[in-house]
């Protein structure tokens, strides 16, 4: 039972600020990184 606790949630969209948002879609837009990047150094789905 505990490893199912372990196991990383992900998160749904209605978790993220819209400041957070706005920045992440910001990086994407300015080249600055790729979204699969952002995925992956934010931990989200995408």
């Amino acid at each position: 039972m505990e490893k199912a606790a372990e196991k990383k949630s992900k998160r749904s969209q209605r978790d993220y600020s819209l400041g957070f948002k706005l920045q992440v879609v910001t990086e994407v837009e300015s080249g600055d990184l790729t979204y699969k990047q952002a995925q992956k150094k934010y931990g989200i789905q995408g």
